[in-house]
């Protein structure tokens, strides 16, 4: 009986635990009554800003509007070809769209995932290696390097944004080791039998030494691949582009000027052996390249210093293969072999963090 009294709570301490109960609750509703000195503050209907991290980017742009805006871009480049080489020249782009087209619908399905074919980005890859083709090239094998540049060049790394490479040329690298002969045959605009060959402004100059004259190269009255022959309607295209802030300016700049500096640099040295610098910026496929090709965001550096170092390295390519190598053309593999670097110079020209120390 004393254990059983003694646990029991006295009368006193029930009083004192009951009034700290009652004071709570009156501290809970005093504190209710007072006013927040918030409420004095002007509190308008609407949220006048809205204050988020940054980047602060608020362009309307995504990854379709982005192709789409590329395709458009090229419409000109595509109508001089069709204009220069008749219908075989459309048949040729019709070919390889649809056939990049087929095949990324046919690999989302294989690999489970949500069709993209509505982004543009295989029209483009397409587009761009119908562009890269001689208009006498087979229809059969051009299918083939738009089935190859979408598997091999595009989803083999897991689609769009994965990419190392631009699709377009690894198709029609894969073209040119798999059909050497018929990549090299060009024929002269206006001309609808064949039989007749032509050879390109540099082919002429590296073999022949004769020089074209600049104004045909600007209107795209010779001979050459669909998409090189003009450089005016390509110079509409990629300006389009530099305006819409689609591509980046430093990279067709330093690309088209280091060739022309160091181009122009062996031609002081030796005019009869070398062409002039205006000669190669407006000849070949390079116009092309740099504009559509080497500024493609997923295989370019994304820095302004490796943007830099991307063109100015493709630039000394060119000039190398161009005069020293076996081939008269050298944009496909400069770009390629740049491709191969961006992310060592993306590594390397990264900025520093905020408060980051390198070792």
């Amino acid at each position: 009986m004393e254990k059983m009294t003694a646990e029991k709570p006295a009368p006193e301490e029930k009083e004192t635990s009951g009034k700290e109960a009652d004071k709570a609750v009156e501290n809970a509703e005093s504190a209710k009554k007072k006013k927040d000195p918030k409420d004095r503050l002007y509190k308008p209907e609407h949220r006048l800003f809205i204050l988020t991290s940054s980047p602060h980017d608020f362009r309307q742009g995504s990854v379709p509007r982005i192709m789409w805006s590329v395709i458009a871009a090229l419409v000109p480049t595509s109508a001089m070809a069709i204009y220069y080489f008749g219908l075989p020249a459309l048949w040729l782009m019709l070919a390889c769209v649809v056939a990049s087209l087929v095949t990324e619908v046919i690999i989302n399905r294989v690999k489970g995932q949500k069709p993209t074919a509505k982004d543009g980005s295989a029209i483009i890859t397409g587009l761009l290696l119908a562009l890269t083709l001689p208009p006498t090239f087979s229809i059969t094998s051009a299918i083939l390097g738009a089935i190859f540049a979408i598997a091999i060049g595009k989803q083999v790394f897991g689609g769009l944004g994965y990419n190392i490479f631009n699709p377009a040329l690894i198709g029609r690298a894969f073209l040119q080791a798999s059909f050497p002969v018929a990549m090299t045959t060009w024929k002269l605009p206006f001309v609808s039998f064949d039989g007749i060959s032509a050879a390109t402004p540099l082919g002429q100059f590296k073999f022949e030494k004769i020089a074209t004259p600049i104004w045909p190269l600007l209107t795209g009255n010779i001979g050459g691949s669909l998409g090189e022959t003009c450089a005016i309607a390509i110079l509409i295209g990629g300006l389009f582009l530099l305006v819409k802030q689609y591509a980046d300016w430093r990279i067709p700049v330093s690309y088209l000027g280091s060739v022309f500096v160091l181009g122009g640099l062996f031609w002081l040295i030796d005019p009869v052996n070398y062409p002039d610098p205006v000669f190669l910026i407006f000849s070949g496929g390079l116009m092309l390249g740099a504009f559509f090709m080497a500024t493609d965001m997923v295989t370019s550096p994304i820095t302004p210093t490796g943007a830099w170092i991307f063109g100015l390295g493709a630039g000394i390519l060119v000039v190398v293969i161009r005069f020293f190598g076996g081939l008269p053309e050298g944009v496909m593999y400069s770009i390629l072999l740049m491709n191969a670097l961006t992310p060592l110079i993306n590594r390397y020209t990264r900025p520093k963090f905020l408060g980051e120390v390198r070792q």
